[in-house]
């Protein structure tokens, strides 16, 4: 595989991811929040954020799987790579939601097709309140209506992996946001 190129640096992350924590301090003062993380992509993203935090908060965690015909890596590289749309929940929040300020966490925001599905999902746990912070938005792929409340990076159409975000379940550890060369 080719060298990677940084798009993102570590440093720049922990700087926006700073402001993240900042902007949701202040909009949701003196109330608690459950952060939820979209597994696997988002752990690391929501780590940090919470950090960054400073309100009575806790962590629930969700885990979804699009359905399609993935192609091998190589070829998810060259052309890319479209779910059908169809979500499956492969695990479910721990915690009540009800009338609770829930923030979806997810590592990036790109068709709406993932997210518009957990929302709904978790609408139908009655939060008093439903935002969702994207590390990274790839406004050019999108099929849905669908924005975040607290995004990070709009980032071009490019396969990036870093900082969570996997090639075939490899890279997460990296503390960059980098570029997959397509080659």
């Amino acid at each position: 595989m080719a060298e990677l190129k940084v798009l993102i640096s570590r440093q720049d992350i922990a700087t926006r991811v700073s402001e993240l924590g900042a902007q949701i301090t202040k909009d949701f003062a003196g109330q608690s929040i459950i952060f939820v993380g979209v597994l696997k992509g988002a752990a690391i993203f929501l780590s940090d954020l919470a950090r960054q935090v400073a309100l009575d908060c806790t962590f629930d965690f969700i885990g979804v799987s699009s359905y399609g015909n993935r192609p091998s890596p190589t070829q998810e590289l060259k052309s890319g790579w479209d779910s059908t749309g169809e979500v499956k929940l492969t695990k479910d929040v721990d915690q009540s939601m009800k009338d609770k300020n829930v923030i979806v966490v997810e590592d990036i925001l790109d068709t709406g097709l993932t997210l518009t599905v957990l929302k709904k999902l978790l609408l139908a746990h009655q939060p008093r309140t439903l935002k969702i912070a994207a590390l990274l938005d790839k406004p050019s792929r999108r099929k849905l209506p669908l924005e975040g409340d607290y995004v990070g990076f709009k980032i071009p159409d490019e396969f990036v992996v870093g900082y969570g975000l996997d090639y075939a379940e490899k890279y997460r550890n990296l503390a960059d946001i980098c570029v997959v060369p397509r080659e």
